[in-house]
């Protein structure tokens, strides 16, 4: 789909997939990359728009000193609590998408990669994507790499697994699938080229 010169691409995977690597790339091919993560991230730092609502709706000790979001405290509460998750979506997303709406207005003409972890579990931007790009690979090569990266204990990484899509699920909405499982990231580089060159990006 084209909005004012501009095509669409979804980009999903789970956590530890690499998503965040083939974005890069992605960006390095020409697209122009909006990441939901970074929007989500800039609403919950100080003087964010997301924190007095989530101050009300959590209390307090959801607040850091410095005025940010406890983010350890937040992950905690809501991967324990659906009820907790789904309240703090229903503050979170809609602030995010008001955000990436006017940053695609904003961007230049030509494709527009959205970013977006929970893409297959939402609604709300698919039905306006030219394409969907899955980033998948085994459920122990997540672990490893978000343990790696971040310390977190298995039982963390499978919890924010479980919470996600399922892996059958995020790969049945894909139009493209990017297998990032035992690749160098030259491998994978070539991979992300062909794959832009084949949309048009």
């Amino acid at each position: 789909m084209n909005t004012a010169n501009r095509t669409l691409i979804g980009l999903t995977g789970g956590i530890g997939s690499g998503k965040s690597t083939v974005a890069a790339m992605l960006a390095d091919a020409g697209a122009t990359v909006l990441d939901a993560d970074q929007i989500a991230r800039a609403i919950t730092l100080p003087g964010g728009a997301a924190l007095p609502a989530i101050q009300r709706a959590f209390g307090p000790d959801m607040i850091c000193a410095d005025g940010s979001l406890n983010r350890q405290a937040m992950r905690e509460k809501v991967f324990s609590d659906p009820a907790a998750k789904h309240q703090l979506e229903l503050i979170t997303h809609p602030l995010i998408g008001e955000t990436m709406a006017t940053a695609i207005a904003a961007a230049p003409a030509g494709t527009v990669v959205l970013d977006v972890p929970l893409l297959v579990e939402s609604d709300r931007w698919r039905k306006q994507m030219s394409a969907v790009i899955v980033v998948d690979c085994a459920v122990q090569t997540q672990v490893q790499r978000v343990s790696d990266r971040n310390g977190w204990p298995s039982e963390t990484t499978l919890s924010i697994i479980r919470s996600q899509a399922s892996r059958s699920v995020r790969l049945a909405a894909a139009d493209a699938v990017l297998v990032n499982d035992g690749l160098t990231l030259a491998n994978l580089r070539g991979q992300v080229m062909q794959l832009a060159s084949r949309l048009g990006i």
